[in-house]
């Protein structure tokens, strides 16, 4: 998968110092959490002139926070740091809520392009969570009685039919859309009353193909951790499901600089044994360089229900499919060391989520004539753990 993405939205400016204060207060008393050991606003560096930015916080699960960065300066840019030095306008770049679930400080300064920069405000976080722990999930609860639309908080879209450098075929189509050929009384993408996640693909018209693509750009990401969904693919000629990151940073650095992480990827009928495709891609490593396929066992398909998981940490990528304590490939930088003007892009900001059922392309073809509409791929939950 590879193709540019929207920028996230900019996010209101909202006051601080000790109303701050006392949100972290109510989040610590709400859920477990150990908050923040210190809060400084800042005014210890920086030019005069430009609002430092502000950090404000919610919470996610079993004390994890989502941490947001915001600025009242309409053309800002916010940089931060995670180990309490001092941001620079060469320090990573602020595109999104991240996820916070381990002790740290976030120091972050706005700059005004081609002018003055901010002081640092700063935030230090003691969250006391173990190895292991969930930390954030949707489980696409839905008590309506009816479809419902995939959390809005979470979850937004990519749309139309451009193709996305694969030659697709299909049209995307978000949550609601009447736009032709997408039809909201038969959505793509919807929470079902069985309480899984349908991205579905049709076929409203011979040829004419529309399916859905689902990504938190904007409005999650994480950095590390163990990241899994549990899923069920379909599998005929021209189905191309796939659960996947991208870089937080693309808008500015573009793909493949921005990273890219394949948890689960795999196209057309089952075979025998059947697989499943992790793989990374960045600066110099594209294509079929770094990809591994799993196989399973005899007997099983990946029509059936499996968990599909990454183990993400510093220098590392490793994937799995049901079990996390015996991945089936790990990825190091030593990984690239002998590809030329290779660059490892995962370790330098947080990745937001994909998930995305694709229709023809250059990978699987096109569908064929016994390919069945509608097909749908099937998502129990998508969760992050703690490493």
């Amino acid at each position: 998968m590879k193709q540019g993405i929207r920028s996230a939205d900019l996010w209101g400016r909202r006051r601080f110092s000790r109303h701050l204060l006392a949100l972290c207060f109510l989040i610590a008393l709400q859920t477990g959490c150990s908050g923040a050991a210190s809060v400084n606003a800042g005014n210890t560096e920086g030019g005069p002139g430009v609002t430092a930015p502000v950090i404000a916080t919610r919470p996610a699960q079993n004390g994890a926070l989502i941490v947001t960065l915001q600025s009242s300066e309409p053309s800002a840019v916010l940089h931060y740091t995670l180990d309490g030095s001092m941001p620079t306008a060469n320090s990573t770049q602020y595109f999104s809520p991240f996820l916070v679930s381990s002790s740290l400080t976030v120091k972050a300064i706005a700059v005004i392009p081609g002018g003055a920069t901010s002081s640092a405000t700063s935030q230090t976080f003691v969250l006391n969570i173990a190895s292991g722990t969930l930390v954030w999930s949707d489980e696409f609860a839905n008590a309506t009685g009816s479809y419902a639309q995939p959390d809005p908080q979470v979850w937004t879209y990519d749309s139309g039919n451009s193709g996305w450098g694969n030659q697709e075929l299909e049209e995307y189509c978000a949550w609601g859309s009447a736009t032709a050929p997408c039809d909201p009384a038969h959505p793509n993408a919807y929470v079902g009353t069985d309480g899984y996640l349908h991205i579905a693909a049709r076929e409203p018209a011979a040829g004419v193909y529309t399916s859905a693509r689902l990504k938190t750009q904007g409005l999650f990401t994480f950095q590390y951790g163990r990241l899994e969904v549990r899923a069920q693919v379909p599998e005929a000629q021209g189905f191309w499901p796939a659960f996947w990151l991208l870089g937080s940073n693309i808008t500015a650095v573009d793909w493949p600089a921005s990273g890219e992480q394949d948890v689960l990827e795999r196209v057309d009928a089952a075979l025998s044994p059947d697989w499943n495709e992790g793989s990374i891609h960045g600066t110099g490593f594209t294509g079929a360089n770094l990809g591994t396929r799993y196989f399973f066992p005899s007997g099983q398909t990946a029509a059936g229900w499996h968990t599909y998981g990454m183990i993400w940490s510093p220098g590392s990528v490793a994937y799995y499919v049901d079990d996390p304590s015996h991945p089936y490939v790990t990825y190091t930088k030593s990984s690239i060391s002998g590809l030329s003007g290779s660059v490892w892009p995962f370790d330098t900001g947080s990745s937001f989520i994909i998930l995305n059922l694709a229709v023809g392309g250059s990978w699987p073809g096109s569908p064929a004539a016994a390919t069945p509409f509608p097909s749908e791929f099937l998502i129990d939950y998508v969760r992050v753990y703690t490493n």
